[in-house]
């Protein structure tokens, strides 16, 4: 009896280990691991089929698995520095128990891999982007006038931005996209905002963040940019508003322009039939900013 209660006690611990799998998102990340002997998969559609047969035991049994972005260049920079041997699984074990303290993860919720593949690459994405746009903005330093630092600032300015977006949008469920022209490539933050987020309920604390630093780096480097903002409500048409990032400032678009800037193909500059059931707006007044024109750096 006091085996059997052993046992059962186990069991119970089992199910209260969360774990992390390492995963291997796609064909060049795969075909760069088999380098490794210790490495036994040949085939990324047999290893995907094996990891998802796995997930779906350990959640039959109660468990909890997490998924971590597995790139085996950093895989090999982290053997590197810590003197692990690269072959041993062991090695593989705690690389994969750093990414999930510090690297881009989503928990399996029981959708197929190929469901959950792309959000744990937006993920990515997104944690990238960030950090992207944090180094850039500390890199700024101070103002040679005032002495403030021009990062700190410019998050402050485009926080306060974003929830006067928020409060004075119209009813419904908000989407919005920033997009700033960085020095190296064109960074792109998505922000989701269900109906009454303007206090800051229902939105993504990390999405947050990273929206919120792009913007504050469109308008601390003064880089061309610009805003989209898509109001969504049952049984009305969606609202499309705009603004435009120039010279440092936040500058609202017509309806016109709203119109153009969706009905124009990027590359071509052709002419899109406009998208049907929804309205191209002028967006509501923010208001007078906190931080007065003298005080932007």
């Amino acid at each position: 009896m006091a085996h059997t209660d052993q046992r059962t006690m186990r069991r119970v611990l089992q199910r209260e280990i969360a774990g992390t799998i390492g995963l291997l998102t796609d064909e060049h990340d795969f075909s760069v691991m088999r380098r490794y002997r210790s490495f036994v998969f040949d085939d990324h559609s047999t290893y995907l089929r094996q990891v998802e047969s796995l997930l779906k035991s350990r959640a039959a049994r109660g468990g909890h698995t997490t998924l971590a972005l597995f790139d085996p260049e950093d895989y090999a920079a982290f053997c590197a520095e810590t003197g692990l041997d690269p072959e041993a699984s062991a090695s593989r074990a705690r690389f994969t128990a750093r990414l999930a303290a510090t690297g881009p993860t989503v928990p399996y919720d029981g959708r197929p891999l190929t469901a959950l593949l792309p959000d744990l690459v937006d993920e990515a994405v997104r944690q990238a982007t960030w950090e992207y746009a944090t180094i850039l903005l500390t890199r700024l330093g101070p103002c040679a006038t005032c002495g403030e630092d021009i990062g700190r600032a410019a998050f402050t300015r485009a926080s306060d931005l974003v929830a006067r977006m928020l409060d004075t949008a119209p009813p419904g469920d908000r989407h919005l996209v920033c997009s700033v022209s960085a020095p190296a490539e064109t960074l792109v933050a998505v922000l989701h905002a269900d109906q009454g987020a303007g206090d800051g309920t229902g939105l993504d604390e990390a999405e947050a963040l990273e929206f919120t630093g792009v913007l504050a780096l469109g308008l601390a480097t003064r880089s061309p940019g610009g805003l989209v903002m898509r109001v969504s409500s049952p049984g009305t048409a969606d609202r499309v508003h705009g603004w435009r990032l120039r010279g440092g400032d936040l500058v609202a678009l017509s309806a016109a322009e709203v119109f153009d800037a969706y009905c124009t193909d990027v590359e071509s500059g052709d002419l899109i039939s406009p998208e049907p059931g929804v309205d191209y707006c002028a967006p509501p007044d923010l208001g007078q900013e906190d931080t007065p024109p003298e005080h932007r750096h």
